[in-house]
């Protein structure tokens, strides 16, 4: 199902977090929105999962407007992995991961065995078989987003809706979660910091800046040196990947913002001279 954000703007308490945004996400690919801090990327994705109404434009599932949607149809088609998504009670990881099934289900309606099983299928497929008994608050941070990873899996949306889902996991979870994503045939926007793994996951990027799409499109035609320096104000240089062929950032340590418009760094050659004092 194809999701399209609509000249999506939101103006909280008269500043504007979000400018007529404009994105499609054809069915079926995963596209990353990427941006420093403040450039309104979590603002949009609320738009998506319902959590804010935008002040202006809308945010369209396939050919509906999402704000004309019941909350329940909503939920069957839109899932959300947010930043602060957090459980207060200490329910199992079983019990957790089950509850992605409430938009399916009336009242106190019990999971039927193809629920059980799919339940059962998505604890494995994230490596979270052997805590299924386990009260989900003494897990660890990573354990716990994968167990909020699973819930939103288990809602079978078609669309899918994440913030920073790799914070709190190690590198093997952070790899093997984007993996999945990237096979599992969903829908799916996501945002990412970490813009060599936005480029090893996403089909396509959207770079956000001050609330504004900057520009669209796919990894190798967004992330440019230029466009770092631009964006993010830091000098970098975009190499291919030797493995996979996707553009890989190296960047460049600055000690001040000074050095974000100076030339290129100086030399590590130690024949080159001795090196600059740091005292003044």
């Amino acid at each position: 199902m194809d999701l399209a954000l609509d000249r999506l703007t939101v103006v909280t308490d008269g500043r504007s977090l979000v400018r007529e945004l404009s994105l499609d996400v054809p069915s079926g690919q995963v596209v990353g929105l990427v941006g420093p801090n403040g450039s309104g990327k979590s603002t949009a994705l609320r738009c998506v999962y319902r959590a804010l109404r935008p002040s202006s434009g809308a945010v369209r599932v396939g050919p509906d407007d999402l704000a004309g949607l019941s909350p329940r149809r909503s939920a069957q088609l839109v899932a959300a992995l947010t930043q602060d998504g957090t459980v207060d009670l200490d329910f199992t990881v079983e019990e957790v991961v089950a509850l992605g099934r409430a938009p399916h289900l009336r009242g106190a309606q019990a999971l039927s065995p193809r629920e059980r099983e799919l339940c059962a299928q998505v604890l494995d497929r994230l490596g979270l078989t052997p805590l299924a008994g386990r009260g989900i608050l003494g897990l660890s941070g990573g354990e716990r987003q994968r167990v909020l990873v699973a819930r939103a899996l288990v809602q079978e949306p078609e669309i899918l809706v994440l913030d920073e889902p790799t914070n709190h996991l190690d590198v093997r979870h952070q790899i093997e979660l984007l993996s999945f994503l990237r096979g599992a045939g969903l829908t799916v926007l996501v945002v990412l910091h970490d813009l060599n793994l936005a480029a090893a996951a996403c089909d396509r990027l959207a770079v956000l800046g001050e609330g504004r799409l900057v520009t669209a499109g796919t990894p190798a035609e967004v992330l440019t040196p230029e466009l770092v320096q631009e964006v993010f104000g830091v000098r970098a240089d975009v190499v291919t990947h030797p493995l996979t062929g996707d553009p890989q950032v190296l960047y460049a340590l600055t000690t001040s913002s000074a050095d974000r418009t100076a030339g290129p760094a100086p030399s590590t050659d130690r024949t080159a001279g001795p090196a600059p004092s740091l005292t003044p």
